[in-house]
């Protein structure tokens, strides 16, 4: 299609101002994490690295990092295995009820997360025994394995299953076929969802909320409870300007892993 010159003006100018609506905000919060001032002060009066040295020094925001850090591990350790095994099944097999299936397993992504939150917070305190660190990690597997099974289950229909077949056909058994061809072939889908999945569990607040254990603290549920108390601003601001950069990293490298990978497959 051949636009005009006026339209790809128009359509560039609502690109740039789409952007800067997105990212003005998140480059704010960076800059804030420089200033000298103790307080949401623009433009800032100066650039000091002082209140990365108080956050890095601070017991609250580095167990808070850690914590976040191992719920996201785990949560999407389960999710990679548990999203390649309903991916496999749905994409690989007829069985009844399949739709019903594949609809309840992308439900939690859908679902707003306080009604996710609360729905998991009473399974777990009403019927399982009360809130741990354990809860937290289901709590978080359970929209982080959406992410996989889109990505797995979108490789799987572009790859032909005569390869399985031939494979299975010269001898090799279902574990042989999965280990030297599938496996490679959803290698790149595999990274990419759980780098994803990863980055949604790091920077989740709403279901980690409910779910969350007595005294156990995520990055974002740090922030959220510190944002408004006396001095702790500046903090707050290099704490989500760790959470950003910590979350976009994984997208991106997922971005690029997905794009080099399909482009394997079509080849």
């Amino acid at each position: 299609m051949i636009l005009s010159t006026t339209a790809r003006w128009l359509l560039r100018t609502a690109a740039i101002a789409v952007l800067t609506f997105i990212y003005a905000p998140l480059l704010l919060v960076l800059l804030n994490s420089f200033s000298t001032s103790a307080t949401f002060a623009w433009p800032p009066p100066g650039l000091t690295l002082r209140w990365w040295q108080v956050a890095a020094t601070n017991d609250g925001v580095r167990a808070a990092l850690v914590t976040s850090v191992e719920v996201a591990l785990l949560a999407t350790a389960i999710a990679v295995v548990l999203g390649t095994l309903a991916s496999m099944a749905l994409t690989r097999y007829e069985f009844f009820g399949r739709e019903g299936v594949s609809l309840l397993i992308l439900l939690p992504i859908a679902m707003p997360g306080i009604v996710t939150g609360i729905a998991l917070n009473t399974l777990f305190t009403q019927a399982l025994g009360g809130l741990t660190f354990l809860t937290l990690v289901v709590g978080h597997a359970t929209f982080c394995i959406v992410i996989v099974v889109n990505n797995v289950s979108a490789r799987l229909r572009r790859m032909s299953g005569t390869v399985e077949e031939a494979s299975m056909d010269l001898g090799a058994t279902p574990w042989t076929t999965w280990r030297l061809v599938t496996f490679p072939a959803l290698r790149g889908a595999l990274l990419a969802g759980g780098l994803l999945a990863f980055a949604l569990s790091f920077d989740e607040i709403i279901v980690t909320t409910f779910t969350a254990g007595p005294g156990l603290q995520t990055l974002p549920l740090w922030i959220f409870q510190n944002l408004f108390r006396p001095n702790q601003s500046p903090v707050v601001n290099v704490a989500a300007a760790v959470l950003v950069v910590i979350s976009v990293l994984p997208v991106y490298l997922a971005n690029r892993l997905s794009g080099d990978s399909a482009g394997a497959v079509t080849k």
